[in-house]
């Protein structure tokens, strides 16, 4: 049963058309990121399945409803997490919910939604001194106090450190296994694979992939050695040391020819006497298949930091990775 449908969705801003011909079913219950560089269309899309705008052409579906033409009753049923919001910093975290949830025909307790997002013992701290974390919880608390059915995510872990991305992922994951549809807009590739059992590729309005994260993955083109160089390793020969992650520390290295590139790796390493545990040959990561999908890496986040005058995929797969 799909929770979702878009059906030749089109939406244009005057002559610029940020939506183009677009189609896809989000089955019930399941996770689906929907990634690409900024400008893609991924939030004029959300936005349409939220109602907040109506398309200039196609037919969109959620939970069976029109979206712009909804009533209350379907809202009680959609949850939301935009990519900025605005609460009275003067509201505890508690009262916050509390306002929030009397929206709702049978919302959840405030108790559990703050044990749900780890802000128990915060329930009487104001809004206004939180954490971006913090709030950022408080944001997804709101979202799902009203049990949704559908919940859809815009960015919601962008700006956030590790652990507090983590805690948010387990808050996703509670939702899914309770029934929730969640639909995700996220640039952190990471997050993508951890979360998404589907991932939609969106670059200039138009769809582009649409695959597990595995299959993604396969679409990156060739396999890559992977390896994190001790500490004390020598110097990389220039043909090995151009796919060299210098923050990580790990060579990989896409291999048209795994024969040959893995016996010179083998050969630079019986020569300098480096200990090559941990190596690993396999199927190119989802940052590798989303640049060579997409093409760019303008606007991408890949382990929190921001990409904006890199070169094609191509190139930047190999070279200039943060990680992924």
């Amino acid at each position: 049963m799909s929770a979702i449908t878009v059906k030749d969705l089109v939406k244009r801003f005057g002559r610029y058309s940020a939506v183009q011909d677009v189609s896809f079913e989000v089955e019930a219950g399941r996770v689906t990121a929907l990634l690409g560089p900024n400008g893609a269309g991924k939030t004029t899309t959300i936005e349409i399945l939220e109602g907040f705008q109506a398309p200039t052409a196609g037919v969109v579906r959620v939970l069976g409803a029109n979206p712009r033409t909804a009533g209350r009753a379907w809202r009680a049923r959609i949850g939301l997490v935009l990519q900025a919001t605005s609460l009275d910093e003067q509201l505890t975290v508690a009262e916050a919910l509390s306002l929030f949830g009397a929206l709702y025909p049978n919302p959840r307790r405030v108790g559990e939604v703050l044990d749900l997002i780890d802000l128990t013992d915060d329930a009487r701290t104001r809004v206004g001194v939180l954490s971006g974390g913090q709030r950022r919880r408080v944001d997804l608390g709101i979202a799902i106090i009203g049990r949704p059915e559908v919940l859809f995510l815009d960015e919601p872990t962008t700006g956030l450190d590790p652990e507090a991305r983590r805690r948010l992922w387990s808050v996703i994951e509670n939702m899914t296994a309770e029934g929730s549809t969640v639909l995700l807009t996220t640039h952190y590739l990471d997050e993508a694979q951890y979360l998404a059992s589907r991932v939609i590729v969106m670059a200039d309005g138009r769809i582009v992939a649409d695959a597990s994260p595995d299959d993604l993955r396969a679409m990156g083109g060739a396999p890559v050695i992977r390896f994190r160089m001790p500490a004390t390793a020598p110097r990389l020969p220039a043909a090995l040391a151009a796919h060299l992650d210098p923050e990580k520390n790990e060579l990989s290295l896409p291999s048209e020819n795994l024969t040959s590139d893995l016996s010179s790796v083998v050969s630079w390493a019986r020569r300098n006497k480096v200990d090559l545990a941990g190596l690993e040959v396999g199927p190119p990561s989802l940052e590798d298949a989303y640049l060579t999908l997409t093409g760019k890496m303008e606007g991408v986040l890949i382990h929190g930091k921001r990409h904006d005058d890199a070169p094609a995929a191509a190139g930047a797969a190999a070279g200039l990775r943060d990680s992924a």
